[in-house]
C-alpha cells in the first residue's frame, strides 16, 4: 500500500509542475500589458514603466514563474494588480460561495442518480427504464448554461420564487444563503446526475450477472432482497469514484453558471479578472482550482485501493 500510495503522490507531484508550468505561460503569452490597461491608452511611457516595476512585471518571466509558483507552495499567492489586495483573501471570500454550491449541487446530483439508476437497472428492457435513459440523455445533451438561463426565467421571473441572481452572504442566515444558491445548483446537479445515473444502471447491471447474485436468490433471497443487499453495495466502488471526480468537476466548472446567475464566487473572480488583465488573480485561481481536480483524483485513487487490492498488487 505504501509503494502505491508514494506512486501516486509522485504522480500529484509532477502534475502540479506541470500544471503550474502551462497555466503561467498561458496566461503570459495573452494579449495586453497590465500595467498599460490600468493607467488607460493616454498614460505615458515612463508613467508605464514605474508601474511596470511597482507590479514586477519588468523582470524576466522565468523569475516571475519561480516567485509565484515559490508563493503558491507557501500559500502567498501574492498581490492583485487591481485590487491591490492580497489574492488569498480574494480567495478564500469567493470560496465561501462555490465550495457550497459544488456540495450542494454534488449531494442533489447523488440524491437524484442513485434511485433513477437503481429503478432502471431494476427495470431492464421494459418502459421504466426506457424513460430513465431518455432523461439521462436529454440531460446530457442539454447544456448547463442554457437551463440555468430557463431556471431563471421559469423560477425567478414568471413564478417569483427565486431571485434572479446574486448572494446575499451567510451572514444574512443559512436559509437565505442556500436559497440563492438552489437555481446554481440544480442547474449543474442535473447534467452530473444524468451521467452518474447511467454509470449506476450499467454497474448495477454488471453485478447483477454475477454468480454471487444468483447463488443469493437460490438460497432464498428475492429478488429485491438480493438487490439491496447484495447488487447495489457492490455496483456503488465504481460510482463513488465517478462521485469524487464529480466533486471537482463542479467545483472548477461553475465558472459559466456564477456569471449567469452573477454570484461572487471563483468562476466570477476568474471572469473579472481576465477582462482587467489581473494576471496574478487568473493564474492563482486558476492553479487552485487545478489543484483541487489532482487532489480530488489523488484521494480517490486511494480510496479505490482501499476498496480493491487488485489496484496495490499492480502497483
Amino acid at each position: 500500500m505504501l509503494r502505491y500510495f508514494f506512486k501516486r503522490l509522485t504522480s500529484l507531484i509532477v502534475s502540479l509542475a506541470i500544471a503550474s508550468l502551462v497555466i503561467f505561460l498561458v496566461v503570459e503569452v495573452a494579449p495586453g500589458d497590465p500595467a498599460s490597461y490600468m493607467l488607460g491608452i493616454n498614460a505615458q511611457p515612463d508613467t508605464v514603466a514605474a508601474l511596470r516595476a511597482e507590479l514586477g512585471l519588468d523582470v524576466p518571466k522565468w523569475q516571475r514563474f519561480l516567485a509565484w509558483a515559490g508563493g503558491m507552495v507557501t500559500g502567498d499567492f501574492g498581490t492583485s494588480y487591481t485590487y491591490r489586495t492580497s489574492v488569498s483573501q480574494m480567495v478564500a471570500d469567493r470560496l465561501w460561495v462555490s465550495l457550497p454550491l459544488a456540495l450542494y449541487a454534488l449531494t442533489l446530483s447523488t440524491l437524484i442518480a442513485f434511485p433513477a439508476g437503481i429503478y432502471a437497472a431494476a427495470r431492464r428492457g421494459k418502459a421504466g427504464d426506457l424513460a430513465v435513459m431518455g432523461a439521462t440523455q436529454l440531460g446530457v445533451a442539454i447544456p448547463n448554461f442554457w437551463f440555468a438561463m430557463m431556471l431563471v426565467l421559469v423560477f425567478a421571473i414568471n413564478l417569483r420564487w427565486f431571485n434572479a441572481g446574486g448572494f446575499p452572504g451567510w451572514e444574512g442566515g443559512l436559509l437565505p444563503g442556500l436559497k440563492a444558491l438552489t437555481l446554481p445548483a440544480i442547474a449543474l446537479a442535473l447534467p452530473q446526475a444524468a451521467i452518474l445515473a447511467r454509470v449506476m444502471r450499467s454497474s448495477l447491471l454488471d453485478i447483477l450477472g454475477e454468480d454471487f447474485m444468483r447463488t443469493a436468490r437460490a438460497k432464498g433471497l428475492s429478488y429485491r432482497q438480493a438487490l439491496w443487499k447484495h447488487g447495489v453495495r457492490n455496483a456503488l466502488i465504481p460510482v463513488l469514484t465517478i462521485i469524487g471526480l464529480q466533486f471537482s468537476f463542479l467545483l472548477a466548472g461553475a465558472i459559466i453558471i456564477e456569471q449567469v446567475f452573477y454570484l461572487p464566487g471563483l468562476g466570477r473572480l476568474i471572469f473579472q479578472s481576465i477582462g482587467q488583465r489581473d494576471l496574478i488573480v487568473v493564474e492563482s485561481v486558476v492553479m487552485l482550482l487545478v489543484f483541487a481536480v489532482i487532489v480530488v483524483n489523488f484521494l480517490v485513487d486511494l480510496a479505490y485501493a482501499i476498496v480493491d487490492p487488485r489496484l496495490r498488487a499492480r502497483a
